[in-house]
């Protein structure tokens, strides 16, 4: 739409490259940070991944603290935990360093320290009123794209629901990426994240709101992950793959940072908060459903990503070509060997009208969507991926 004026916003600074986590002290000193606190969770410690974060903070001569106590979707409550560490600590810098969880993590509780109040008054848009302290993020996975993003998610256990803040205030002042880092990911890891960055592009392209500069970020974030995703699962120590497959999570944040994520992740909230399985997983089981629903909200589009995922799409109309590429998502997501149905999960399918009833409510999201969705569409969805 020739009139229309957009936005692209993301990290200023994304140092990325094979041994980066070495130059971590060098990017905390050129923001004049005199004490780090550093937020992980506890398997990156059992991994033995934290020594080259805190050997180069060491170097630097830097003094830092460790929050450690990271869970998977994390409550609102390990925000206020990690708050009060460094408030305790006095720390000036704060380092997220893991999954999506401790970047989230970290987020959240740099603005905290510099918003009082409570909480709630965050959940929203831009409902952040002053910056945090300064904020590096630093991934172990190549999934969630968090480093590169204003959004952050925790779970509110009070009403079973997932909650989004969002704000250009979640922007660490630099993203930090190595791929050696996400080298001793488990496959089951490797492609459970995978997935989620494949449908944080697949959703960014086919967002009402996409623009240019997002589709190319998006469509080549879909050709990396789609190229190199079986390989990391496969063969974890193939560092190339590795390299790649981050490439296509950080482009794929960026792309869905600014045009947004749709119905998938919709879907897969109410999944999370009531039945507590990981978000990678519920993105990827409710995946195929939607994007069947979704195929005839842009036909053309939808066949642009076949072709991305490598489908043969020439003499094929773009109907034939958006089910080709639903076929190749559905085939990608057998070779990983994760769960394919909710019951598979032990999701009763007694649920169904209840969790309907919560997509309902993530209209933050649907409207995005690139096809209307009504309750009823919702159960139908639901009972196609039970």
């Amino acid at each position: 739409m020739p009139d229309r004026i957009t936005l692209f916003r993301t990290t200023k600074r994304v140092v990325f490259g094979i041994g980066a986590i070495e130059k971590i002290g060098a990017e905390i000193q050129q923001l004049k940070g005199k004490k780090v606190l550093v937020v992980t969770d506890p398997g990156i410690i059992q991994a033995g991944l934290l020594e080259p974060l805190t050997d180069s903070i060491k170097a630097a001569g830097l003094p830092f603290a460790l929050f450690d106590k990271v869970e998977p979707d994390p409550r609102i409550e390990v925000v206020e935990q990690c708050a009060e560490k460094a408030r305790a600590e006095q720390i000036d810098c704060m380092v997220g360093y893991g999954g999506g969880s401790s970047l989230d993590i970290a987020k959240v509780a740099s603005v905290r320290l510099t918003n009082p109040g409570a909480i709630d008054a965050l959940f929203g848009i831009d409902l952040i009123p002053q910056p945090g302290v300064p904020l590096i993020l630093v991934p172990t996975t190549a999934g969630t794209g968090s480093e590169v993003t204003p959004i952050a998610i925790l779970s509110d256990t009070r009403e079973k629901l997932k909650k989004g803040i969002v704000s250009p205030y979640l922007f660490p002042e630099t993203a930090l990426l190595d791929p050696r880092l996400t080298v001793g990911l488990p496959p089951t890891v490797t492609a459970l994240t995978g997935l989620d960055a494949l449908i944080h592009a697949i959703e960014a392209y086919t967002s009402v709101n996409a623009f240019d500069l997002t589709d190319h970020l998006a469509l080549r974030a879909i050709e990396l992950i789609a190229d190199n995703l079986r390989t990391a699962y496969a063969r974890g120590e193939d560092l190339e793959a590795r390299s790649q497959m981050l490439e296509g999570s950080l482009l794929a944040g960026i792309a869905f940072a600014n045009a947004g994520v749709t119905a998938v992740h919709a879907f897969a909230y109410p999944i999370g908060g009531e039945f507590h399985v990981a978000h990678g997983l519920a993105n990827s089981i409710m995946l195929p459903a939607v994007m069947r629903f979704n195929l005839l909200g842009h036909l053309a589009k939808f066949a642009d990503i076949a072709q991305a995922l490598g489908v043969e799409t020439e003499g094929l109309s773009d109907k034939e070509a958006a089910l080709e590429g639903l076929e190749a998502v559905e085939d990608l997501m057998g070779d990983l060997q994760i769960p394919r149905r909710l019951r598979d999960l032990n999701i009763p399918r007694e649920a169904i009208p209840a969790l309907a009833e919560g997509v309902m409510k993530v209209t933050r999201l649907l409207a995005n969507n690139p096809r209307r969705l009504a309750l009823e569409d919702a159960r139908r969805i639901y009972e196609e991926a039970w």
